[in-house]
């Protein structure tokens, strides 16, 4: 019943790193685009991160630049997302999301997601 897992979020000081996985099934892994989302409290989901999988194009958000990376591994239907030189407004919850329809064009929109995971919290503290 669990179609996409998220793990490796937790508490860092900033300047510091974690990495993020997310493990799918047959059905839920996309060969099309996989991406992270995140969502502080009080704030709307924002786009972290996406990879098309066909082609291995990856597309982040300006806020993350440079700091972190998304990759995947389809043998084991894992999504990862290294995450390097932390800050406080890093601190959210993290979601892994696949689109399996192929009906959106860009990479930041949740139009096409079929699949969400149910989050993984990330701490950063100054």
């Amino acid at each position: 019943q669990v179609q996409l897992q998220e793990s490796g979020g937790g508490s860092v000081q900033a300047g510091g790193s974690l990495r993020l996985s997310c493990v799918g099934t047959p059905y839920s892994f996309s060969d099309y685009r996989m991406a992270w989302f995140r969502q502080a409290p009080g704030k709307e989901r924002e786009a972290v991160a996406a990879i098309y999988t066909g082609d291995g194009r990856t597309y982040y958000a300006d806020s993350v630049t440079g700091r972190f990376t998304i990759s995947q591994d389809k043998a084991k239907r894992t999504l990862y997302l290294q995450m390097n030189s932390l800050k406080p407004e890093d601190t959210a919850m993290y979601y892994c999301a696949s689109d399996t329809r192929a009906l959106s064009n860009k990479w930041y929109e949740t139009y096409g997601i079929k699949y969400w995971g149910q989050g993984t919290q990330v701490t950063v503290s100054s």
